[in-house]
């Protein structure tokens, strides 16, 4: 994961405060907006290091050999729909689930193991919250537990899917209620959650007050006929037109 000490203050309303990052040029913003297959890119991920962590060779270069095991002991079912579903390849959805499966062994994440992986991950702050608003996110059907099958379905939309995927999941992510609207008390709570997360020892110093002037920015520019909510279309339309909010998405390579 990126060390914070490079965490900015929110500027311009983007859409997590994208700590770590400057605005991308508008020719950069084409590029980042195709999908990203790299295994760069893919192992910056906290939930993927955490799943594969137990099937690397000892002395390994995590970041190179992870998803090239010579042995693959688990296999879930309907592997060729599933590799249909998501933009992993075979050999990676093997491998994640012979992670998935060390890790847990009934074949289900549930929340307590969520928390546990971002408090190791993000040990400078408080992550309970917001690894709770993630699990739910996840939890499509809100039964309190991940199957393997759900789980690499959100991993492949965060980490490869197209722009308008990517949006649609987090609209669900700042959705807490699943109402089908995002309120400035739902923004908050999340924006809260990650800069907890964040930790209070980011430099520069982030101001009590930073995530709510976050929120104001964000509805100001989402919220088109000030009803005092966001709407799935409100959100798709102001996030794929403002070029702030699209280069702050990259935040969720660090926070996922």
């Amino acid at each position: 994961i990126q060390p914070w000490k490079e965490v900015t203050k929110a500027s311009d309303g983007s859409l997590l405060g994208d700590p770590g990052h400057t605005p991308l040029s508008k020719k950069e913003g084409v590029k980042w907006q195709r999908p990203r297959l790299s295994r760069q890119a893919l192992m910056r991920c906290c939930l993927v290091k955490w799943i594969l962590s137990s099937t690397a060779p000892q002395g390994s270069d995590s970041s190179d050999s992870e998803l090239e095991l010579s042995t693959v002991r688990h296999q879930p079912e309907g592997l060729d729909e599933l590799q249909a579903q998501t933009k992993f390849t075979k050999k990676e959805l093997q491998s994640l689930y012979r992670g998935f499966k060390n890790e847990c062994p009934t074949g289900l994440v549930d929340e307590d193991t969520f928390k546990l992986i971002y408090s190791q991950f993000f040990p400078q702050g408080d992550a309970t919250t917001y690894a709770h608003f993630l699990f739910n996110a996840f939890d499509t059907d809100g039964n309190g537990a991940i199957h393997f099958e759900d789980f690499v379905v959100g991993l492949s939309i965060l980490l490869r899917g197209t722009v308008h995927e990517k949006l649609k999941w987090a609209f669900n992510l700042y959705d807490i209620n699943k109402d089908g609207y995002i309120t400035k008390e739902e923004m908050l709570a999340i924006m809260k959650s990650i800069y907890d997360m964040m930790g209070r020892h980011t430099y520069p110093i982030l101001r009590e007050d930073a995530p709510a002037e976050h929120v104001e920015r964000f509805f100001q520019k989402m919220d088109r006929n000030k009803d005092g909510v966001v709407t799935i279309e409100e959100f798709l339309e102001t996030c794929q037109k403002d070029e702030n909010i699209m280069s702050s998405m990259q935040l969720f390579e660090n926070v996922i």
